[in-house]
């Protein structure tokens, strides 16, 4: 676990770092992904590294894994109520991201017209 010293921004940003967490969140907050299809969202990720960072943000308690008992079993994930909570969190991110360094967001159309 990494150290916040006391801060709530920097647990915060903890439970976002990582190469790949915030464009996992990012993902999740348009809706529900099975594994395959937030692999796939996300490019040149290992089936291992993902698995880890969704492992990791389960832990941390803002995303949720829910299986469903087929053969093979159909695995989704999505944002539980705390990770909702941080989707201002990022579209503030994207604003001034877009802002400041002058770049359009690739939003999904139902975000996009929010």
């Amino acid at each position: 676990m990494k150290t916040n010293h006391g801060c709530p921004v920097q647990a915060t940003i903890n439970v976002m770092s990582g190469k790949w967490k915030v464009q996992i969140l990012w993902h999740l907050s348009f809706g529900k992904l099975r594994f395959a299809q937030l692999r796939r969202k996300l490019g040149r990720i290992s089936e291992k590294v993902l698995t880890d960072q969704l492992r990791q943000l389960e832990a941390d308690g803002v995303i949720q894994r829910h299986v469903t008992p087929t053969v093979p079993p159909m695995v989704d994930y999505s944002l539980n109520a705390e990770g909702e909570k941080l989707i201002p969190l990022m579209e503030s991110l994207c604003d001034w991201g877009s802002e400041h360094f002058n770049m359009v967001p690739n939003l999904p159309r139902d975000r996009a017209s929010a």
